[in-house]
């Protein structure tokens, strides 16, 4: 099965809690603390393995946890940082945030990385926290939480020849007889309801990927038949290799057909109108298609190529390849549809970070308010409230990012409850 998108979780590892320990040795005087830091939670990080076709295997996996930091130990020792947890992914992967729809990458290199979600750094030990006003402090941090969201992956054929046109124009045909490739092949329409590789060699030594999309019909930019799915893989196509059922075996008329696919290109995005075209005449070995051909040249206003051909006898194939070899050659690669052209450098990895909301307030059908926000969770994931002094740090952190005065404003008393997460405090002014 061709697997070409799929939606996944993804959670970079916790840091490791810091430690609160004293030096307790016989001949050292004074020891002081002595709590190390808890090491970095794993990374999450997408690599592209070149053997790699679909993206079948998150079919069945869809959520990826990395590993949590080693916690700080006593004598000062620091926790061990994780190692990071590597996912491969075949070349050609698009990722993006499923929630903001931003691209965080564009991996198409064999061997390219890339973070798709951060580990916690590890938390301080108490030694951190020592000062000349408190140098013993039993105080530490919890390890901060790691990056999780959820991401589409999307996987955009890495093909230099994209062919299209209708359904049962004998694209899978062409494609059979010019690679190894065994596309299904029938006389019904859809028969290929997956994109096909094929790997082409031309009798001078040249090769190229050629990729057999499904049939495109009316409408298919808009979500019509099988093509809406597939036209995403025509985006990473240097040349377009049309193929047009020169025969008219299902009584529709040739340059009509062509017109129709060319809309639907266009529709679907602008800039495929700028790929570079040969027009593929095929089903030359069936009757009227010479008188077909003849009309079709004199309607056709486009400067494209045409290669008169039959994948079923395999005449015109030799000029067919050579042709479209050269028109690689001379063809640069043409960047992804949102990459951006800055000074001629594009742009492949994203990294974009959503800005953190500190806090929010809200109130509860029972009167009580609720606190949320990314920068108060983190505060508060990374307190341990089992020691009176990490409980007062967090009251001033707090207090420091304007929550206390926010609870006054929107009517908070004493005594009133304040909600976060699924643990209950009480206002005290």
């Amino acid at each position: 099965m061709f697997v070409d998108q799929t939606k996944i979780y993804v959670k970079g590892g916790d840091g490791g809690n810091g430690m609160v320990a004293f030096r307790r040795e016989k001949y050292v005087p004074k020891g002081g603390p002595a709590g190390g830091d808890g090491g970095k939670g794993a990374d999450v990080v997408f690599e592209v393995e070149e053997g790699l076709r679909t993206l079948m295997d998150f079919r069945y996996n869809r959520h990826f946890k990395a590993s949590r930091g080693e916690h700080g130990m006593s004598k000062n020792q620091h926790g061990r940082n994780s190692k990071d947890m590597i996912i491969k992914v075949p070349p050609g992967t698009v990722v993006t945030d499923a929630d903001t729809k931003e691209v965080i990458a564009d991996l198409t290199e064999h061997g390219q990385r890339a973070i798709i979600a951060k580990g916690g750094r590890g938390g301080r030990g108490n030694t951190r926290f020592a000062t000349p006003a408190n140098p013993a402090p039993e105080l530490s941090e919890h390890g901060e939480p790691g990056q999780e969201r959820e991401v589409v992956l999307e996987l955009k054929l890495l093909a230099d020849v994209g062919l299209v046109g209708f359904p049962s124009v004998g694209k899978s045909t062409l494609l059979s007889v010019v690679s190894s490739a065994r596309p299904k092949i029938a006389e019904y329409h859809f028969t290929t309801i997956a994109p096909n590789l094929g790997m082409v060699e031309t009798e001078d030594g040249r090769s190229f990927v050629m990729a057999d999309l499904p049939g495109l019909i009316e409408g298919a930019h808009s979500g019509v038949g099988l093509g809406h799915q597939f036209l995403r893989h025509i985006e990473r196509t240097r040349v377009i290799v049309h193929v047009i059922d020169m025969a008219a075996v299902e009584g529709r008329d040739p340059y009509e057909d062509y017109l129709t696919i060319n809309k639907e290109l266009k529709e679907y995005n602008l800039r495929l109108t700028e790929r570079p075209q040969i027009i593929v005449a095929n089903k030359m070995d069936m009757p009227e298609a010479e008188e077909n051909l003849k009309e079709f040249k004199s309607r056709l206003t486009d400067d494209h190529p045409i290669f008169p051909i039959s994948a079923f006898t395999r005449q015109g194939l030799r000029d067919l390849l050579f042709a479209v070899a050269d028109k690689i050659e001379e063809t640069p690669e043409f960047p992804l549809m949102e990459e951006e052209e800055d000074n001629g450098i594009n742009r492949v990895i994203y990294k974009h970070e959503k800005p953190q909301t500190e806090f929010v307030i809200t109130r509860d059908p029972d009167g009580s308010f609720v606190l949320s926000g990314d920068a108060v969770i983190k505060v508060f994931k990374m307190t341990d409230f089992s020691r009176e002094e990490s409980v007062r740090r967090f009251a001033r952190q707090l207090r420091g990012m304007g929550v206390d005065e926010a609870l006054r404003e929107r009517g908070a008393k004493d005594g009133d409850t304040i909600k976060l997460l699924e643990f209950e405090f009480e206002f005290v002014e």
